[in-house]
């Protein structure tokens, strides 16, 4: 009977003593800190910047860029003010078309497309340098070629 009570008890003991380094290895776990939330909310920010770039237009001048591109064969998508990913992918296949390398027809407004849009200008006479940046000149031509449709 002695050997069941210390085999109990040294059992018990054992138990105690798993428990609490279990508990110990855990508690670092649970203090770790936690990815920044900062980071996510970058992401969500890059990602609605990238759903519309109207490239500096108001509502009327965007519409204005769609229904050119709606007039020149390329589909645009809603005619609507808002140049979105269906917006850019009808100009980026515009400029391709035309020989000005905007490069993957994706919908996203990069450098390439950029100076695609640079070159389809400085054709209307707008002498911009063709760097890849959105720069006030090129946003300026942007609005002025689009004053009408």
């Amino acid at each position: 009977m002695r050997s069941n009570v210390m085999t109990r008890t040294l059992v018990s003991v054992a138990a105690v003593a798993g428990l609490a380094a279990g508990s110990l290895a855990t508690a670092g776990t649970g203090f770790a800190a936690s990815p920044p939330a900062a980071k996510t909310a970058v992401s969500s920010r890059t990602a609605a910047i990238q759903a519309v770039n109207n490239l500096g237009l108001d509502t009327a001048h965007a519409a204005n860029w769609q229904c050119w591109l709606a007039r020149w064969g390329y589909n645009p998508g809603t005619i609507d003010g808002q140049l979105g990913t269906n917006s850019w992918k009808a100009a980026q296949q515009m400029f391709n078309d035309q020989g000005l390398g905007a490069g993957t027809v994706d919908g996203v407004v990069g450098p390439n497309t950029i100076r695609a849009l640079q070159r389809y200008l400085n054709q209307y006479g707008y002498n911009l340098a063709v760097d890849g940046v959105a720069g006030p000149a090129t946003k300026a031509a942007f609005w002025d070629f689009n004053a009408y449709c």
